[in-house]
């Protein structure tokens, strides 16, 4: 006799697939609550933007280094501004590319505020080098990862990416729209690129979109002007209280 619990086949089958989506959200939850993870800031962007891998562009642009650069700062000043239970943890879809560069920039300051949402691949996923384990998850489900992504966030920092990088800022734009999820900043870095590939203008002259909408969004080129946007924007401590 086999408890069902204990099924393998049982537990991997479709009709356990309910207990699955639930186990991804009441384990993450326990843990998340353990390592008093409140607040974060996503970093979104490439697997395959790799260290030395400059913008076809303009050969200055860097931004496996400028990621990493920015997410050592932010984890710098919320160390020295916010007291453990406040603190923004760094959080990626820990993989390679940007999502290492910020859990790396993360972890040059801190290693415990270093978060990593993996998702199982057949191909480019892996968990990078620079998570804290007690926040190193691996999801199955994209839906519940995004879940976690979005239940945490309180800014988006999003590089230059393909699909999956797209899927998630306008997942995330209609989320805020619809009033689904908090306003929050969203930093489009790199202006180049994003101007390149989409005219959100266009958006506002045909009627689809109104301004405030646009105005969540704030392209930007530099990991100074990055900062200032994000801490101009994001709440103090005592507001939340």
């Amino acid at each position: 006799m086999t408890k069902s619990y204990k099924n393998p086949e049982f537990m991997m089958g479709p009709e356990a697939r309910p207990l699955r989506i639930l186990a991804e959200y009441l384990e993450p939850q326990e843990r998340l609550q353990a390592q008093q993870v409140n607040r974060a800031l996503i970093f979104f962007g490439s697997a395959r933007l790799k260290p030395g891998r400059h913008d076809p562009v303009n050969e200055s642009v860097d931004y496996y280094d400028q990621a990493r650069l920015l997410a050592a700062r932010l984890a710098r000043w919320t160390i020295d501004t916010h007291t453990p239970g406040q603190r923004y943890f760094i959080c990626t879809g820990g993989g390679p590319g940007i999502m290492e560069a910020a859990n790396r920039g993360a972890a040059d300051v801190d290693r415990s505020l270093s978060m990593g949402l993996n998702i199982s691949l057949p191909h480019e996923q892996s968990a990078n080098p620079y998570l804290s384990e007690p926040l190193n998850f691996e999801f199955h489900y994209f839906f519940m990862r995004k879940f976690w992504f979005m239940n945490v966030a309180h800014a988006l920092i999003i590089f230059p990416g393909g699909f999956g990088t797209m899927d998630e800022l306008f997942e995330v734009l209609t989320l805020i729209q619809t009033g689904k999820q908090r306003r929050m900043p969203v930093i489009l870095y790199g202006s180049e690129f994003w101007r390149r590939l989409i005219n959100f203008d266009v958006f506002v002259e045909m009627g689809l979109i109104s301004q405030d909408d646009r105005e969540l969004i704030h392209m930007v080129d530099h990991v100074n002007e990055a900062f200032e946007v994000l801490r101009a924007a994001l709440p103090d401590v005592e507001s939340e209280a």
